[in-house]
């Protein structure tokens, strides 16, 4: 029996993207700027993205262990959240750093967090799609 993508889970999961975008962007425009006000928003942007993503997380777990077919996007679907979470809570640790010590390596891990962020989503709209269509 086809099991629908539970709209809460597509909004927490999808929340992540624009989070974790403006993560990147804010860090772009606070590397060309200066301006520190960007880092700051840039970090409460990550307690948002870590926030849906930490519950989306939850969501793909409880929905990977009730699933009977475990095939390999579903299992590397929360392996995806799993990742992009760490990298997004270490990219928190980096942006409670002074000013510019955050600098480059904060811009490189909100860049791989974003990319993360789009695959997982991505990947779960696709997986919910082929289901619909099978």
């Amino acid at each position: 029996m086809h099991r629908p993508f539970h709209p809460l889970h597509a909004i927490l999961v999808a929340g992540t993207v624009p989070l974790f975008l403006g993560v990147l962007l804010n860090d772009i425009a606070y590397a060309v700027t200066f301006e520190i006000q960007w880092k700051n928003f840039a970090s409460w942007l990550i307690v948002g993205a870590l926030f849906f993503g930490g519950f989306a997380l939850l969501g793909a777990l409880v929905e990977m262990f009730k699933t009977q077919r475990r095939t390999l996007v579903v299992t590397l679907y929360p392996l995806l959240l799993v990742v992009m979470w760490i990298v997004g809570f270490i990219n928190a640790f980096v942006h409670a750093a002074d000013a510019w010590a955050s600098m480059p390596i904060g811009l490189v891990l909100a860049a791989i967090a974003a990319a993360l962020a789009i695959v997982a989503t991505a990947m779960r709209f696709y997986m919910s799609y082929a289901r619909a269509h099978v």
